[in-house]
This record gives structure tokens, C-alpha cells and sequence, in this order.
């Protein structure tokens, strides 16, 4: 794609980086294929190819308006387009810089800055977040149903945090909304971890991992965030920790990136390179331990799960069939549904900001993963888990959860 981006942009990082991704782009329109968006609308201007032209003629110094910053709203950031482009374009980076322009050219009315910031805000903050939620949770009965139905039933802990100190450490975020939404999935990951040798470390002080500031378009925020997640985490690289086990796929593309949003920041650009070289989803880390785990969990008969790969598993981090072997190697059926390339819709904050527009593609994908017959679905992300627990009548969970029962049974008939 030719351009005509100004001298003064194209000198800058961010116009350079820019404009190298636009020349990639050779109009195909493979993207558009595989766009939710596009799929439901059939807009081009709500597909990769349509928003690419709207992000170009922005930077070459066109006009925008309300209508321009409707359709990269509308887009999900599930890079499923960067899966599909022969091109290689890297669409999600693309976009940023599209956002991040149009917000000087077209700045929000103040009430949309205003709920964004309270968002990015209510969901940063973990003690907030759960008081929230348990609030939420005992005025269900008389809240409206669109508000009551993203509220997910009281979570039950399942079982008591490990105890026993291993040599081989990994850390592992906490979260924003996993502890009070599902805190089993922490407490799964550390018991499967406990059960193989590894210790699994929560550092003081981290906290986010910036992934929601960023996607709100508080870039610096999202900065503050990952800067004290490596002052967290430093002094267990420096011990010799063997990995950043992340068993939430949307933080763990974020956290993968950290070397990419700090590369400016001479403090910080070598040490975001480590940690990014050192995080790893827990399906990676587990991918080495196979053997050990099936050597526990002996297969007990057959069981049937439905998997929905999250987009920042298998698009944002290139992360395909891992969850699928291990649980097939543990005795377990793992059906896809069709199109699980497609996003669920929860993307983030995108259930909140584009409802309609989320409840379409849940749907979609619930109608989807119900006709596989699966006992339960699985999933990798604390998003996609909650969204569709909102549109589906069997249990929805994540895998390492699946995988912590499996070790329970197996313990509890060995010791009968």
C-alpha cells in the first residue's frame, strides 16, 4: 500500500513504524474473512482492510469524525487478521497508533472519557473490584437483567494453597478481576504446579498487567503498570525463578509485549526484554511436564470437553493445540467447535463498551460449543470464561481447573 504520511510523522518512531506496516498491506482482503466484525455487519469499514484505509488516510492528515472513531471501536483487537494476513501485517500495533491519533484529532465527549476512566479505574483495582462484586452478587434478585446476567455466582475456593517450598520457582500475576471472579483458577494453577515440584511465587506489588489502561487508551497508565510488575518481579529473575507462568492469556500477551511498550524507556527497555523472554502461558510451561503429569493423573475413563481457544491464546501469542495435547494425553476428549477461530466477544471491556455487539458473537459461539455434546467447556482467559458463562448452560471453566480435579481424583483412589 502506497503512502503519503507527513515528513514530520514519518520521522517520529511511531509514524516510522506506521507506515512500515501500511506498505505490507496489498489490499487482498483475506482479513475481512476472518473479522467477526465484518462477519455480523458486513461493512468494510468494520473489517481490518476498511479500518486500515481509515487509519492511513488519518495519518496522511485527512479529517475525522465521530464515525471514524465508531469503527475501530468496534473492532475486537482479536488480531484473528494478523493469523490470516499472507502479508504479514501487524494489524493490532497498526491500531494503536490509529487510536492514539484519532484521540487527538477527535477527542471524546467528556462523559465517554469520564466512564472509560472510571472503568479502567473500578476494574484496576482488585479490593474495589471484589467488594463490587459481592455487592453485585447479593442485589442479583433485583438488578436489571442486563447488568445481572455479567455477574457470575459467589466462587467457592476449592481446596487450600500449597505449602511445600520447591528449588524450582516460576511467579505468576494475580490478576484484576480473576482472584474475586474465579480465584480457583490461581489456586488450580499453584496445586497442578505444587504437584510437579514447582513452586508457584505471587509477588509483592505487582499488580495489573496493564492490558486493561492500555485497551481504555491510557497508554501511560498501562506503562506505570508494567513498571512495577518488573520492579515486582526483578529480584526473583535475578534468584534465577524459571519462568512467568500466566494462566490468563489476555495478561499474558500483554506481558509478552512488555519489551515492545518500554523499548523507549532506557531504565526499563533491557529488563522488559527479560521479563517478556521469561513469561510463558501456563499451557507452554505444562508442554514440559507431560510425561510427569500423565504419570500422576493415570487417565480414568473418558470425558468430554469443548475447547474455546481465547483470541489472545491463539492469535495474540500464536499459541495452537498445546491446551488440546495435554489434555488428550491426560485421557481427555477435547472437541473445537466450528469457528473457533472466531472471538467470543468479551475482548476485555469490549462486553461493556459494545454490548450489542458482544452479545451477538457470545451467542454465536455458545450456539457453537452446545452442539459438540461436551460434559463441560474449557477455556484459557478469565474474560472469554465469564462471557460465556453468561450465555451457556453447561459448566464453563478453566483447563488447569479440569486438570486439578484430575489430580485429586487420582490422589483420592490412590489412597483408597
Amino acid at each position: 500500500m502506497q503512502t503519503r504520511l507527513p515528513q514530520t510523522l514519518r520521522n517520529t518512531e511511531q509514524g516510522a513504524e506506521a507506515e512500515e506496516i501500511l506498505r505490507k498491506c496489498v489490499h487482498c482482503g483475506f482479513c475481512n474473512a476472518t473479522c467477526p466484525t465484518y462477519q455480523v455487519l458486513g461493512d468494510e469499514l468494520d473489517g481490518p482492510r476498511g479500518r486500515i484505509y481509515l487509519i492511513k488516510q488519518m495519518l496522511e492528515g485527512h479529517a475525522t469524525t465521530a464515525q471514524t472513531q465508531l469503527h475501530l471501536d468496534r473492532c475486537l483487537t482479536c488480531r484473528n487478521c494478523e493469523t490470516t494476513c499472507p502479508s504479514g501485517v501487524q494489524f493490532g500495533r497498526l491500531l494503536e497508533t490509529g487510536r492514539r491519533q484519532l484521540a487527538l484529532q477527535t477527542p471524546r465527549p467528556l462523559a465517554a472519557r469520564a466512564a472509560r476512566r472510571a472503568l479502567a479505574a473500578f476494574l484496576h483495582q482488585p479490593t474495589l473490584f471484589s467488594t463490587a462484586l459481592r455487592l453485585g452478587q447479593f442485589m442479583q434478585p433485583v438488578l436489571p437483567a442486563a447488568v445481572s446476567e455479567k455477574i457470575p455466582p459467589r466462587a467457592q475456593s476449592g481446596g487450600k494453597w500449597p505449602t511445600r517450598v520447591h528449588p524450582d520457582k516460576v511467579l505468576a500475576l494475580t490478576g484484576c478481576v480473576q482472584p474475586a471472579m474465579s480465584p480457583g483458577i490461581n489456586l488450580a494453577t499453584a496445586q497442578v504446579l505444587d504437584a510437579l515440584g514447582v513452586q508457584m511465587v505471587m509477588a509483592n506489588h505487582a499488580g495489573c498487567c496493564g492490558a486493561i489502561p492500555l485497551h481504555l487508551g491510557f497508554d501511560e497508565d498501562a506503562l506505570i503498570d508494567a513498571r512495577r510488575n518488573i520492579d515486582a518481579w526483578w529480584p526473583w529473575v535475578e534468584q534465577g525463578v524459571k519462568a512467568i507462568v500466566m494462566n490468563a492469556s489476555g495478561c499474558g500477551v500483554t506481558v509478552k509485549d512488555y519489551g515492545h511498550l518500554l523499548r523507549q524507556d532506557t531504565r526499563y527497555a533491557a529488563k522488559a526484554e527479560r521479563i517478556a523472554e521469561l513469561t510463558v502461558d501456563i499451557s507452554e510451561f505444562l508442554e514440559g511436564y507431560i510425561d510427569r503429569l500423565h504419570r500422576l493423573i493415570k487417565p480414568l475413563g473418558t470425558r468430554t470437553v469443548a475447547f474455546h481457544p481465547p483470541c489472545t491464546l491463539q492469535h495474540g501469542q500464536q499459541i495452537r493445540g498445546k491446551v488440546e495435547a495435554i489434555l488428550s494425553v491426560l485421557g481427555i476428549t477435547v472437541k473445537l467447535p466450528q469457528n473457533a477461530h472466531l472471538c467470543c466477544g468479551s475482548a476485555g471491556t469490549y462486553s461493556i463498551l459494545q454490548s450489542e455487539l458482544s452479545k451477538t458473537l457470545r451467542d454465536k459461539k455458545c450456539e457453537a460449543l452446545s452442539q459438540l455434546g461436551a460434559q463441560c467447556v474449557v477455556s484459557a482467559n478469565i474474560g472469554c470464561i465469564c462471557h460465556l458463562q453468561t450465555g451457556i448452560s453447561i459448566p464453563v471453566m478453566h483447563w488447569v481447573e479440569l486438570v486439578a480435579q484430575l489430580l485429586g481424583t487420582a490422589r483420592e483412589i490412590e489412597s483408597s
